[in-house]
């Protein structure tokens, strides 16, 4: 099928492009841009007049739950909510049950997304057998199945000496480790930031110590190994500091940010107990996330991510204490970024580009994606203009524990074309 995309704004800044241009798609791959191209028979043309259009949108952290915990989210649905919101490519978590930790499971998930052929699943492998921390998982084995980088997300791995082994190993794949810095021992029972609403709401508290620690222990780490270290969903402003610090150094280390750390708070956790604001790690204090947004803007955090977990009703709607962690996210992240950040000035469009499409790919290991001809047509269509109330019926994921119902939001993703197939049309997934 061949696809005409007439009078976008494109915004690309690897081809220093940011102008009104059409863009010409046949089979899998861009075959031109140019300020005018006339539609040939058979062309479909697509208006991107007062829309903005982008390399593709990359989650490197969402949980699809499959397999294992299918009655939360399939690879099918998982792609059906990522192709809603916007998204060519996700890198899925190996918190599966059997764990993400050979080859087989690699091939199983790339498999069950071809199937579903929405978007490109780009698998993480476990950094050791059973996410237990023990021994190292057959990193050699996913690396060529096609795992896209090796994590033990869900708690980290707790072991000094262990996280040093699997780094140094890692380190002889061109992967990046992506580490979930908890330390368990001083989190505890904590089910909410430590703070002023844990004291009002007579809560355990989670120090953020307990995340700073092993950050700066894991850079050190990725000093000793010379392994590319990547930190999973930083919240806290100190952690940030770490960071930065060891970019200055010149340390091949990167981090990543969710919209829930970015745009909320522990101050919006109430006697209402919405458990839907329960997160690993928690909602932090309000200078927390003004240090994370300032952050995404100046390019101190490098990627934007979900930390998409769909959880069913039964396992939210519960008592704070033992509900679960997390909230999904494919389908508000592009809105929140443009309703909170794009929109409003405080960010530009490059950077959002940069955040969204091209660090994600780069950490993932994945050949760039450029609005220019040649390149693979994973391509994501803006309205900038369109506004959504987000309900649980707008959701396409199995489930719907999001963070942001009832949020009014502006700026969404129309069509997506995952390598040049047309997965989103004029906002409905085509299946």
């Amino acid at each position: 099928m061949a696809y005409l995309i007439k009078g976008a704004h494109v915004v690309d800044p690897q081809v220093g492009l940011d102008d009104v241009r059409d863009v010409l798609v046949e089979e899998k791959q861009i075959v031109e841009v140019a300020e005018s191209i006339e539609a040939a028979e058979g062309v479909e043309v697509i208006d991107g007049e007062g829309k903005y259009l982008v390399p593709g949108l990359v989650d490197m952290h969402v949980h699809f739950r499959d397999p294992g915990f299918e009655y939360k989210e399939t690879i099918a649905s998982g792609s059906r909510a990522a192709a809603h919101g916007g998204f060519t490519d996700v890198a899925t978590m190996p918190n599966t049950d059997p764990v993400t930790d050979d080859g087989a499971e690699i091939r199983y998930q790339i498999d069950r997304a071809r199937k579903a052929g929405l978007v490109h699943v780009r698998p993480m492998g476990a950094l050791t057998r059973d996410e237990k921390g023990e021994s190292l998982a057959e990193i050699g084995d996913m690396v060529m199945e096609g795992a896209s980088a090796f994590s033990d997300d869900g708690h980290g791995v707790q072991s000094a000496g262990m996280m040093k082994t699997c780094m140094a190993y890692v380190s002889q794949f061109d992967r990046v480790v992506c580490a979930h810095c908890e330390v368990e021992s001083l989190t505890g029972n904590g089910v909410i930031n430590s703070g002023r609403a844990a004291t009002r709401l007579g809560m355990f508290g989670w120090p953020a110590f307990g995340e700073e620690l092993e950050i700066y222990r894991d850079i050190e780490l990725s000093r000793m190994t010379g392994c590319a270290l990547h930190i999973c969903h930083i919240s806290t402003a100190k952690g940030l500091e770490l960071v930065k610090d060891a970019k200055a150094e010149g340390l091949r280390v990167t981090c990543e940010v969710t919209p829930h750390h970015l745009f909320l708070t522990d101050e919006d956790i109430t006697d209402a107990y919405d458990t839907n604001l329960k997160m690993n790690p928690p909602l932090r204090k309000p200078s927390d996330a003004e240090a994370l947004r300032q952050g995404i803007i100046d390019g101190s955090i490098d990627c934007v991510v979900t930390d998409h977990a769909p959880h069913a009703k039964h396992e939210k709607d519960c008592e704070w204490e033992i509900a679960f962690f997390g909230t999904i996210g494919l389908e508000t992240s592009l809105p929140l970024m443009l309703t909170n950040l794009v929109l409003p000035g405080k960010m530009s469009w490059s950077r959002l580009v940069e955040v969204m499409c091209i660090n994600p790919r780069h950490l993932l290991r994945c050949n760039p994606v450029k609005v220019e001809a040649g390149s693979q047509a994973d391509l994501t269509l803006i309205d900038p203009k369109r506004e959504i109330d987000v309900t649980e019926d707008y959701f396409q994921s199995k489930s719907k524990n999001s963070a942001f119902l009832g949020q009014h939001l502006c700026g969404v993703a129309t069509d997506v074309l995952m390598a040049g197939k047309r997965t989103l049309a004029d906002g409905v997934v085509v299946a």
